[in-house]
């Protein structure tokens, strides 16, 4: 095999393993594996008190590195799933509100500074203390709207106490669980389709 032939032959490995169904392929395994750690350990680890949500942290993700149109759109989805899972018990769409509304301000938020400055990527790049803050901030907004949603529809009939003390709970799990996943799983998004949002 000449020298040629096997550049050529490396390229075409490298464009195939580059290519956006590859990429594509690539996320949805992620969000395929982070869905399905999200039903098998949400019992035991509620158990011990901790309440992280897997799912949150990939709509998350999705937002810092691809906008809030992507991240709302992947959390309708997301939640729409988990709404509708085998775990579920509460009213279809709660969860489905809680991560579009988290995507579209995450996503907002992560990339307003870019906006109009001609020669940036506008993708942010965080720092882990950034990923931690916005992990937790975004857990809060999405735990909070879930739980709100569940008090203005009484399903299930909780005392308020009791939802603020999962908020910050969920909020402190999701913080934690996202300095360590958030870089991975924004590196995963960002080798999806270059093009840049809102």
């Amino acid at each position: 095999m000449s020298v040629l032939t096997r550049q050529a032959s490396d390229g075409v490995r490298s464009k195939l393993l580059s290519s956006r169904p590859a990429r594509v392929s690539a996320a949805a395994m992620v969000v395929v594996l982070a869905a399905g750690l999200q039903v098998s350990l949400a019992g035991p680890l509620s158990a011990i008190g901790l309440l992280p949500n897997l799912l949150l942290l990939v709509v998350i993700a999705a937002a810092i590195a691809k906008g809030r149109d992507f991240a709302s759109i992947l959390g309708f989805g997301l939640g729409l799933a988990l709404d509708l899972g085998p775990a579920s018990d509460h009213l279809a769409g709660r969860w489905a509100l809680a991560f579009v509304v988290v995507g579209f301000v995450v996503g907002t938020a992560a990339h307003a500074r870019f906006r109009g400055r001609p020669g940036l990527e506008g993708k942010p790049a965080l720092p882990r203390p950034a990923l931690l803050a916005v992990a937790a901030a975004g857990s809060f907004v999405g735990t909070s709207v879930f739980a709100l949603s569940g008090l203005i529809l009484r399903d299930p009939v909780t005392a308020l106490p009791e939802v603020l003390q999962v908020i910050a709970t969920a909020s402190l799990s999701d913080a934690l669980l996202g300095w360590l996943l958030l870089p991975f799983l924004v590196g995963v998004f960002d080798r999806l389709n270059p093009t840049q949002e809102n």
